[in-house]
């Protein structure tokens, strides 16, 4: 369906489907090295997700793919914060597109025809490889971090310094402390080698090039990474103790004096159609050039302009990637398989007749749901069209022509009962996906959930890996998440069982132990309520600070009207249908038993507080137009100065900004007695009294 013909409660739930599935690529991409989609899917369906939000603006949650970056660091590495934040990118996939991302720039700036005579872009390619982010001081490299969550990264500095053409101390005029950002990757030549090499040893081999460097450089024996073929290529600044350079084209040049590598290919572009321009040509570059790019990034020119512009969600405003068109291959669709999440919800996967795509074995691929299986009348024992552009498992494009002028079996029939507790299966007319209603009486939902509690971004609990969970929970061991933390009263019977020994089993109680204390984000993601993701998470835990606060919170927002409920659903990211899963989940007997059972054994963390920013702890509404910034601006503005920015006014608001017409929420501050801030008095708060000019 059309987003456009959507209804609400349909994009709601759409919304909610992709946001799983797009956090559950994230984290098997950036944590495991091992991606469950490729490059084709997972833009589609971020692509489908953004443009369902951009139509429904009000349904846009801070759990949103759209707002959150990669996913939370979880190996065995130590864990880095970034000085500045690590993007990731939107992308386009034509010109068109790319135009639109110009106007976007232009109407954000309200820049007008003339400003745009000397407003230029880099065109970059894209490597596909692992981001990294370099720290020097004083010249010398002194720390070396993986992108991470964004936010927090692991500390790979004795890896990096295995490769060769990484210069370790620069000289010249450099900045005291300085942090450059770049791609580690393994040239096609190398890759080709390094399998060989595996195979020869009997040892895990690399789907492609980007799964190896990311392996490769998060390896716990830095001499492992030695011996395998990294190279790296710089193109960003993060945080700088003093400027670097005025544009982007003129850093790349101070990045080469330095002796770093920087992409030869690298152009200036001053329009759309130049950009066209140099991705055709490029395109055509692509399969001879000794390393895997899968597009080119388009960033901003000129440094202020980028400072300006700063960043919405997971992206930066003022850069994006035009990505290369994806691979095809046809292989025939061997079984349509039905699996149950921890929300109830039936994934249809197609179980394929192995197939090489771009140089990956290919046997699995989602359907997403049962509506996709009728617009595109697939159907078992089918030839289908595969697409893939670098990654693992592809989209089905649809039935191959041959295939309809063939005998075929018949149509799939969606199963209206769940496959693993025979409950009724509910499909909503107004929903496109079908969920099991067993609730928790259905083994398949307490499972999922039991594996989503001890998952990398919840509890990460080393040795309780998904098998684990699977085995513990059959063998009558775990049924609620606080039993987890009894496996010890089970000892003889986990060394009874095969694959385990004392050893092992002393290893995973210890784990087990070590997690008892945890953030509170953390824990209230790992409760795996529906809609609440990581983002969603951190923005109630920074609001509540304190797991008792948000428990009492929550119960007294069950009453409709309440004061509590209506702060729930004035929270910044927090919309209608995230305030009822968490009213609905404290509605639950059963969940405040298993609440009550999870404080008794856990240390839940307060969230620390800051004192950064002269915003910290206000709470601010924005009404009507503003003439020197636009809205955008001044909401990020007052969000990097720590403030809480809302979209109703309440008794709890510090203050109103209103701009030209604030309308009713400019006279309900009034009636409150909050002070309301003109434009001038707004500036001169946060430090611009005059207007920066471009």
């Amino acid at each position: 369906m059309a987003f456009q013909d959507l209804t609400l409660d349909q994009a709601k739930e759409e919304l909610s489907t992709l946001s799983d599935y797009l956090h559950q690529c994230d984290d098997a991409y950036y944590n495991q090295d091992n991606p469950v989609a490729d490059d084709a899917t997972y833009d589609q369906l971020r692509r489908r997700h953004k443009e369902i939000e951009a139509h429904f603006p009000e349904l846009i949650e801070q759990n949103s793919p759209s707002q959150t970056v990669g996913s939370q660091p979880t190996s065995g590495l130590n864990k880095i914060k970034h000085r500045v934040p690590m993007l990731s990118l939107d992308n386009v996939f034509n010109g068109e597109e790319f135009q639109d991302f110009i106007n976007r720039i232009q109407r954000y700036l309200d820049l007008k025809l003339h400003d745009l005579e000397h407003f230029t872009f880099v065109a970059e390619p894209k490597i596909d490889g692992l981001s990294i982010n370099l720290t020097y001081e004083k010249g010398i490299l002194t720390q070396a971090s993986t992108r991470g969550d964004g936010t927090v990264g692991e500390d790979v500095t004795a890896n990096i310094k295995t490769i060769a053409s990484l210069p370790q101390q620069l000289t010249g005029n450099v900045p005291d402390v300085m942090e450059i950002r770049g791609e580690v990757y393994i040239s096609k030549e190398n890759f080709l080698k390094l399998n060989q090499e595996q195979e020869q040893a009997n040892k895990r081999i690399f789907a492609n090039p980007r799964n190896a460097a990311a392996g490769s450089l998060r390896q716990l024996d830095p001499e492992v990474t030695r011996a395998r073929p990294l190279s790296l290529f710089v193109y960003a600044q993060g945080y700088s103790s003093q400027s670097i350079a005025d544009t982007h084209d003129h850093f790349l040049k101070k990045l080469e004096a330095w002796g770093f590598d920087v992409n030869p290919l690298y152009q200036v572009v001053k329009n759309a159609d130049e950009a066209e321009k140099f991705q055709q040509d490029l395109m055509t570059k692509r399969s001879g050039l000794p390393y895997d790019i899968d597009g080119i990034v388009y960033k901003v020119n000129t440094i202020a302009l980028q400072n300006r512009l700063g960043f919405i969600g997971r992206s930066p405003r003022w850069a994006t990637a035009w990505k290369f068109p994806a691979e095809q291959a046809i292989t025939r669709l061997k079984k349509i398989d039905i699996q149950v999440g921890r929300t109830g919800a039936l994934t249809p996967v197609a179980l394929l007749e192995p197939i090489n795509v771009g140089g990956v074995i290919v046997t699995r691929a989602t359907l997403h749901n049962e509506d996709e299986i009728i617009r595109k009348d697939v159907r078992e024992n089918d030839l289908v069209i595969l697409q893939r552009a670098g990654d693992v498992i592809p989209q089905i494009v649809g039935v191959d022509p041959s295939t309809l002028e063939t005998p075929r079996s018949e149509p799939y029939q969606f199963p209206t009962h769940c496959p693993v507790c025979g409950a009724h299966a509910e499909k909503p007319a107004n929903e496109v996906v079908r969920r099991c209603t067993g609730g928790l009486t259905c083994n398949a939902q307490i499972e999922e959930r039991l594996i989503h509690f001890c998952s990398k971004d919840a509890f990460d609990i080393e040795g309780m890996g998904n098998k684990t969970v699977s085995e513990f929970f059959h063998e009558g061991l775990i049924h609620q998440p606080a039993d987890i933390f009894h496996l010890q009263n089970h000892q003889e019977k986990i060394l009874h069982a095969e694959g385990w020994a004392e050893l092992s089993l002393k290893n995973l109680l210890a784990a087990i132990e070590n997690k008892k204390t945890i953030s509170l984000d953390r824990f209230i993601y790992a409760l795996g309520i529906r809609r609440i993701g990581i983002a969603t998470a951190k923005v109630l835990a920074k609001h509540y600070t304190s797991y008792t606060n948000w428990g009492e919170q929550m119960l007294a927002a069950r009453q409709i009207g309440s004061d509590e409920r209506l702060t729930l659903g004035s929270i910044e990211g927090i919309g209608p249908a995230i305030a009822d899963e968490l009213v609905a989940f404290f509605s639950e007997s059963h969940n405040q038993q298993a609440l009550k059972d999870l404080h008794d054994v856990l240390n839940i963390q307060d969230v620390e507080t800051t004192q950064e920013g002269i915003l910290v702890g206000k709470i601010l509404v924005f009404t009507g137009t503003l003439s020197t910034m636009t809205r955008s601006e001044a909401k990020d503005i007052a969000e990097r100065l720590g403030a809480k920015v809302t979209s109703s006014v309440s008794a709890k608001t510090d203050y109103v900004i209103e701009g030209v017409d604030g309308g009713s929420k400019a006279r309900k501050a009034k009636e409150l007695n909050i002070k309301c801030l003109d434009e001038k008095e707004w500036r001169a708060l946060i430090g611009y009294p005059e207007i920066n000019e471009v």
